[in-house]
Protein backbone atom coordinates (compact mmCIF):
# COMPACT_ATOMS: atom_id res chain seq x y z
CA UNK A 1 0.00 0.00 0.00
CA UNK A 2 3.20 2.33 0.86
CA UNK A 3 4.55 1.37 -2.56
CA UNK A 4 1.19 2.52 -4.30
CA UNK A 5 0.62 5.94 -2.30
CA UNK A 6 4.04 7.04 -2.85
CA UNK A 7 4.43 5.69 -6.90
CA UNK A 8 0.61 7.83 -6.74
CA UNK A 9 2.54 11.09 -5.49
CA UNK A 10 5.70 10.43 -7.50
CA UNK A 11 3.37 10.34 -10.64
CA UNK A 12 1.48 13.68 -9.30
CA UNK A 13 4.36 15.84 -8.79
CA UNK A 14 6.00 14.77 -12.03
CA UNK A 15 2.56 15.42 -14.33
CA UNK A 16 2.40 18.74 -12.57
CA UNK A 17 6.34 19.13 -13.19
CA UNK A 18 5.62 18.57 -16.54
CA UNK A 19 2.51 20.86 -17.07
CA UNK A 20 4.87 23.52 -15.75
CA UNK A 21 7.48 22.68 -18.54
CA UNK A 22 4.69 22.73 -21.11
CA UNK A 23 3.48 26.08 -19.61
CA UNK A 24 6.75 27.90 -19.34
CA UNK A 25 7.58 26.60 -22.96
CA UNK A 26 4.35 28.07 -24.45
CA UNK A 27 4.82 31.25 -22.44
CA UNK A 28 9.01 31.90 -24.01
CA UNK A 29 8.32 30.26 -27.46
CA UNK A 30 5.18 31.16 -28.62
CA UNK A 31 4.47 33.88 -30.93
CA UNK A 32 2.06 36.45 -29.63
CA UNK A 33 1.93 39.33 -31.76
CA UNK A 34 -0.86 39.94 -34.74
CA UNK A 35 0.74 42.27 -37.11
CA UNK A 36 0.55 42.26 -40.83
CA UNK A 37 3.96 42.97 -41.34
CA UNK A 38 7.58 43.88 -39.35
CA UNK A 39 6.87 46.41 -37.10
CA UNK A 40 9.18 48.88 -34.98
CA UNK A 41 8.82 49.73 -31.11
CA UNK A 42 10.59 52.99 -30.52
CA UNK A 43 12.24 53.15 -27.12
CA UNK A 44 12.97 57.08 -25.79
CA UNK A 45 15.14 57.77 -23.12
CA UNK A 46 12.11 58.77 -20.61
CA UNK A 47 10.59 55.67 -21.24
CA UNK A 48 10.20 53.00 -18.20
CA UNK A 49 9.15 49.38 -18.54
CA UNK A 50 5.27 50.37 -18.32
CA UNK A 51 5.69 52.49 -21.07
CA UNK A 52 7.28 50.20 -23.06
CA UNK A 53 4.78 47.19 -22.41
CA UNK A 54 2.56 50.40 -23.72
CA UNK A 55 3.83 50.41 -26.67
CA UNK A 56 4.27 47.05 -27.16
CA UNK A 57 0.14 46.61 -26.58
CA UNK A 58 -0.36 49.76 -28.72
CA UNK A 59 1.95 48.06 -31.90
CA UNK A 60 2.11 44.80 -31.91
CA UNK A 61 -1.38 43.24 -30.36
CA UNK A 62 0.11 40.69 -29.03
CA UNK A 63 -2.44 37.88 -27.72
CA UNK A 64 -1.00 37.81 -24.29
CA UNK A 65 1.90 39.98 -22.60
CA UNK A 66 2.49 37.47 -19.47
CA UNK A 67 5.86 36.21 -20.57
CA UNK A 68 7.51 39.34 -21.58
CA UNK A 69 6.46 40.63 -17.72
CA UNK A 70 7.14 38.03 -16.00
CA UNK A 71 11.06 37.82 -18.01
CA UNK A 72 11.26 41.23 -17.33
CA UNK A 73 10.72 41.47 -13.82
CA UNK A 74 12.86 38.30 -13.21
CA UNK A 75 15.55 39.66 -15.26
CA UNK A 76 15.12 43.52 -13.92
CA UNK A 77 14.51 44.81 -17.44
CA UNK A 78 13.15 48.45 -15.66
CA UNK A 79 16.43 49.39 -14.29
CA UNK A 80 18.93 49.10 -17.72
CA UNK A 81 16.35 50.09 -20.48
CA UNK A 82 18.04 50.32 -23.74
CA UNK A 83 16.72 52.84 -26.47
CA UNK A 84 16.42 52.27 -29.76
CA UNK A 85 14.01 50.89 -32.54
CA UNK A 86 13.46 47.72 -32.88
CA UNK A 87 11.78 45.38 -35.98
CA UNK A 88 9.16 42.61 -34.55
CA UNK A 89 7.05 41.00 -36.42
CA UNK A 90 4.47 38.34 -36.25
CA UNK A 91 7.29 35.17 -36.36
CA UNK A 92 9.19 37.10 -33.46
CA UNK A 93 8.54 34.21 -30.30
CA UNK A 94 8.39 36.28 -26.41
CA UNK A 95 11.64 35.28 -25.53
CA UNK A 96 13.14 36.47 -29.31
CA UNK A 97 11.65 39.72 -28.38
CA UNK A 98 12.62 40.01 -24.87
CA UNK A 99 16.29 39.24 -25.20
CA UNK A 100 16.34 41.97 -28.19
CA UNK A 101 14.99 44.10 -25.69
CA UNK A 102 17.11 43.34 -22.99
CA UNK A 103 20.23 43.70 -24.95
CA UNK A 104 19.61 46.54 -27.03
CA UNK A 105 20.10 45.10 -30.25
CA UNK A 106 18.20 47.68 -32.25
CA UNK A 107 17.22 47.39 -35.76
CA UNK A 108 18.81 49.82 -38.20
CA UNK A 109 16.46 52.25 -40.20
CA UNK A 110 16.79 54.83 -43.22
CA UNK A 111 17.08 57.95 -42.65
CA UNK A 112 15.87 60.23 -45.80
CA UNK A 113 18.04 63.51 -45.37
CA UNK A 114 16.21 65.84 -48.04
CA UNK A 115 17.17 68.35 -50.33
CA UNK A 116 15.84 71.28 -48.13
CA UNK A 117 15.93 75.06 -48.07
CA UNK A 118 16.71 75.85 -45.11
CA UNK A 119 18.61 74.23 -42.07
CA UNK A 120 15.42 75.27 -39.52
CA UNK A 121 13.57 72.69 -41.62
CA UNK A 122 16.51 69.73 -42.41
CA UNK A 123 16.63 69.87 -38.59
CA UNK A 124 12.59 69.03 -38.84
CA UNK A 125 12.59 66.76 -41.74
CA UNK A 126 15.44 64.79 -39.90
CA UNK A 127 14.43 65.33 -36.26
CA UNK A 128 11.36 63.38 -37.39
CA UNK A 129 12.78 60.31 -38.65
CA UNK A 130 15.11 59.86 -35.85
CA UNK A 131 15.12 60.27 -31.77
CA UNK A 132 17.02 63.77 -31.23
CA UNK A 133 15.05 66.47 -31.45
CA UNK A 134 14.86 69.40 -33.95
CA UNK A 135 17.01 71.83 -30.70
CA UNK A 136 19.60 70.00 -31.07
CA UNK A 137 20.39 69.23 -34.53
CA UNK A 138 19.58 73.51 -35.17
CA UNK A 139 21.78 73.99 -31.88
CA UNK A 140 24.82 72.65 -33.89
CA UNK A 141 24.42 74.22 -36.87
CA UNK A 142 23.99 77.56 -35.77
CA UNK A 143 27.58 77.08 -33.18
CA UNK A 144 30.14 78.95 -35.01
CA UNK A 145 32.72 76.80 -33.04
CA UNK A 146 31.13 73.58 -33.90
CA UNK A 147 31.63 73.98 -37.63
CA UNK A 148 34.33 75.57 -37.73
CA UNK A 149 36.08 72.97 -36.39
CA UNK A 150 34.74 70.32 -39.25
CA UNK A 151 35.59 72.45 -42.41
CA UNK A 152 32.18 74.69 -42.77
CA UNK A 153 30.64 78.38 -41.88
CA UNK A 154 27.09 79.01 -41.72
CA UNK A 155 27.36 79.95 -45.20
CA UNK A 156 28.78 76.79 -46.37
CA UNK A 157 27.21 74.76 -44.41
CA UNK A 158 24.61 72.88 -46.34
CA UNK A 159 27.00 72.23 -48.87
CA UNK A 160 27.77 68.98 -45.93
CA UNK A 161 24.30 67.51 -46.36
CA UNK A 162 24.13 65.17 -49.51
CA UNK A 163 20.67 64.57 -50.42
CA UNK A 164 20.51 60.42 -49.89
CA UNK A 165 19.03 57.17 -47.93
CA UNK A 166 21.10 56.24 -45.29
CA UNK A 167 20.59 53.25 -42.84
CA UNK A 168 21.50 54.27 -38.93
CA UNK A 169 20.67 53.52 -35.53
CA UNK A 170 17.38 55.74 -34.49
CA UNK A 171 19.00 56.80 -31.04
CA UNK A 172 21.69 58.66 -32.70
CA UNK A 173 22.69 61.85 -31.36
CA UNK A 174 22.79 64.87 -32.90
CA UNK A 175 26.94 64.98 -33.00
CA UNK A 176 26.30 60.97 -34.58
CA UNK A 177 24.00 62.21 -37.24
CA UNK A 178 26.36 65.20 -37.93
CA UNK A 179 29.67 62.74 -38.16
CA UNK A 180 27.33 60.32 -40.21
CA UNK A 181 27.10 63.39 -42.57
CA UNK A 182 30.67 64.19 -42.76
CA UNK A 183 31.33 60.41 -43.27
CA UNK A 184 28.97 60.20 -46.20
CA UNK A 185 30.03 63.27 -47.61
CA UNK A 186 33.72 62.40 -47.93
CA UNK A 187 32.07 59.17 -49.13
CA UNK A 188 30.41 61.31 -51.82
CA UNK A 189 33.50 63.37 -53.29
CA UNK A 190 35.41 60.60 -54.54
CA UNK A 191 38.42 61.25 -56.57
CA UNK A 192 36.63 61.63 -60.02
CA UNK A 193 33.98 64.32 -58.57
CA UNK A 194 37.10 66.22 -56.45
CA UNK A 195 39.12 66.30 -60.03
CA UNK A 196 35.86 67.21 -61.76
CA UNK A 197 35.54 70.17 -59.41
CA UNK A 198 39.17 71.20 -59.74
CA UNK A 199 38.85 71.40 -63.01
CA UNK A 200 36.14 74.05 -63.06
CA UNK A 201 38.57 75.65 -60.62
CA UNK A 202 35.97 75.51 -58.07
CA UNK A 203 35.75 73.73 -54.05
CA UNK A 204 33.23 71.60 -53.52
CA UNK A 205 31.74 74.09 -51.39
CA UNK A 206 31.42 76.24 -54.68
CA UNK A 207 29.44 73.47 -57.19
CA UNK A 208 27.29 73.14 -54.09
CA UNK A 209 26.63 76.50 -54.62
CA UNK A 210 26.29 76.28 -58.03
CA UNK A 211 24.14 73.26 -57.77
CA UNK A 212 21.65 74.95 -55.54
CA UNK A 213 20.93 77.66 -58.04
CA UNK A 214 20.43 75.14 -60.79
CA UNK A 215 17.83 73.24 -58.62
CA UNK A 216 16.00 76.36 -58.00
CA UNK A 217 16.29 77.35 -61.33
CA UNK A 218 14.61 74.42 -63.06
CA UNK A 219 12.75 70.82 -61.64
CA UNK A 220 13.50 69.63 -64.90
CA UNK A 221 16.56 66.93 -64.56
CA UNK A 222 17.49 67.07 -68.23
CA UNK A 223 17.53 70.88 -68.38
CA UNK A 224 19.98 71.12 -65.27
CA UNK A 225 23.28 70.79 -67.27
CA UNK A 226 22.35 73.31 -69.41
CA UNK A 227 21.28 75.54 -66.75
CA UNK A 228 25.17 74.78 -65.12
CA UNK A 229 26.99 75.50 -68.41
CA UNK A 230 25.24 78.76 -68.85
CA UNK A 231 25.98 80.19 -65.22
CA UNK A 232 29.41 78.70 -65.61
CA UNK A 233 29.90 80.81 -69.19
CA UNK A 234 28.72 83.81 -67.35
CA UNK A 235 31.68 83.30 -64.47
CA UNK A 236 33.94 82.82 -67.34
CA UNK A 237 33.04 85.25 -68.85
CA UNK A 238 33.21 87.58 -65.50
CA UNK A 239 29.48 88.43 -65.89
CA UNK A 240 26.53 89.00 -63.05
CA UNK A 241 25.29 86.50 -62.66
CA UNK A 242 21.93 87.60 -61.87
CA UNK A 243 19.97 84.46 -61.04
CA UNK A 244 16.63 85.02 -59.93
CA UNK A 245 16.67 82.26 -56.91
CA UNK A 246 19.36 84.04 -55.22
CA UNK A 247 17.22 87.06 -54.99
CA UNK A 248 14.50 85.80 -53.24
CA UNK A 249 17.08 83.72 -50.67
CA UNK A 250 18.35 87.54 -50.14
CA UNK A 251 14.55 88.37 -48.77
CA UNK A 252 14.15 84.98 -47.77
CA UNK A 253 11.12 84.84 -49.73
CA UNK A 254 10.76 82.00 -52.04
CA UNK A 255 6.85 82.17 -52.50
CA UNK A 256 8.18 85.09 -54.93
CA UNK A 257 6.69 84.47 -58.73
CA UNK A 258 7.67 87.47 -60.28
CA UNK A 259 10.96 89.38 -59.63
CA UNK A 260 10.57 92.60 -60.11
CA UNK A 261 12.93 95.90 -59.91
CA UNK A 262 12.54 96.48 -56.62
CA UNK A 263 13.20 93.21 -55.05
CA UNK A 264 16.80 93.65 -57.24
CA UNK A 265 17.70 96.26 -54.72
CA UNK A 266 18.46 94.33 -51.65
CA UNK A 267 21.98 94.59 -50.59
CA UNK A 268 22.77 91.38 -50.35
CA UNK A 269 25.94 89.04 -51.14
CA UNK A 270 23.27 86.20 -51.74
CA UNK A 271 21.89 89.27 -54.65
CA UNK A 272 23.33 87.83 -57.76
CA UNK A 273 22.13 91.21 -59.56
CA UNK A 274 24.46 93.40 -57.59
CA UNK A 275 27.12 91.08 -56.54
CA UNK A 276 29.54 89.33 -58.70
CA UNK A 277 30.98 85.32 -58.76
CA UNK A 278 29.23 82.99 -56.59
CA UNK A 279 26.95 83.55 -53.47
CA UNK A 280 28.88 82.90 -49.77
CA UNK A 281 26.97 79.79 -50.37
CA UNK A 282 24.17 77.39 -51.05
CA UNK A 283 20.97 78.63 -51.23
CA UNK A 284 19.91 75.50 -50.08
CA UNK A 285 21.09 71.53 -49.61
CA UNK A 286 21.78 71.17 -53.63
CA UNK A 287 20.62 67.48 -54.92
CA UNK A 288 22.85 64.98 -56.26
CA UNK A 289 21.61 65.50 -59.83
CA UNK A 290 22.26 69.46 -59.39
CA UNK A 291 25.79 68.49 -58.01
CA UNK A 292 26.59 66.57 -60.91
CA UNK A 293 24.67 68.56 -63.54
CA UNK A 294 27.67 71.35 -62.30
CA UNK A 295 30.30 68.80 -62.40
CA UNK A 296 29.42 67.17 -65.86
CA UNK A 297 27.71 70.33 -67.81
CA UNK A 298 26.56 70.95 -70.81
CA UNK A 299 28.79 72.77 -73.31
CA UNK A 300 27.10 76.14 -75.53
CA UNK A 301 27.31 79.59 -75.94
CA UNK A 302 24.11 80.08 -73.58
CA UNK A 303 24.63 83.15 -71.46
CA UNK A 304 20.78 84.07 -71.36
CA UNK A 305 17.40 82.14 -70.01
CA UNK A 306 14.00 83.12 -69.49
CA UNK A 307 11.03 80.47 -68.23
CA UNK A 308 8.98 79.43 -71.07
CA UNK A 309 5.45 81.51 -71.68
CA UNK A 310 3.81 78.00 -71.77
CA UNK A 311 4.59 77.59 -67.66
CA UNK A 312 6.04 73.92 -68.63
CA UNK A 313 8.82 74.61 -66.05
CA UNK A 314 11.76 74.54 -68.74
CA UNK A 315 13.20 77.46 -70.30
CA UNK A 316 13.97 79.59 -73.79
CA UNK A 317 17.94 79.81 -73.60
CA UNK A 318 19.54 82.66 -76.01
CA UNK A 319 23.09 83.41 -77.29
CA UNK A 320 22.68 87.10 -77.50
CA UNK A 321 20.92 89.77 -75.69
CA UNK A 322 18.04 90.88 -78.23
CA UNK A 323 17.32 86.92 -78.35
CA UNK A 324 16.87 86.79 -74.91
CA UNK A 325 14.73 90.37 -74.64
CA UNK A 326 12.52 88.79 -77.38
CA UNK A 327 11.94 85.35 -74.56
CA UNK A 328 11.66 87.89 -72.09
CA UNK A 329 8.63 89.49 -73.57
CA UNK A 330 6.66 86.42 -73.99
CA UNK A 331 7.28 85.49 -70.69
CA UNK A 332 6.28 88.80 -69.07
CA UNK A 333 2.81 89.14 -71.29
CA UNK A 334 1.95 85.28 -70.29
CA UNK A 335 2.62 86.47 -66.41
CA UNK A 336 0.31 89.88 -67.30
CA UNK A 337 -2.39 87.43 -68.95
CA UNK A 338 -2.87 85.32 -65.92
CA UNK A 339 -2.63 88.58 -63.54
CA UNK A 340 0.26 87.24 -61.63
CA UNK A 341 2.04 89.93 -59.50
Amino acid sequence: MKKKTLFISISIIVIILAGISVSTYSLLFSKPFRTAGPTFIYIDEDDNADSVFAKIEANLHPESMTGIKLLAKIQGYDSNIFTGAYRMSSQTTTLEAFRTLKAGRQTPVRLVVPSVRTMDKLASRIAGQIMTDSTSIITLLNDSSFIDSIGYSKATIPALFIPNTYEVYWNMSAESFIKKMIKENKAFWNAERTQKAKSLDMTKEEVCTLASIVDEETANNAEKPLVAGLYINRLKRGMLLQADPTVKFSHQDFGLRRIMFKHLEIDSPYNTYKYAGLPPGPIRIPSVTGINSVLNYSRHNYIYMCAKEDFSGTHNFASTLNEHNRNARKYQQALNRRNIK
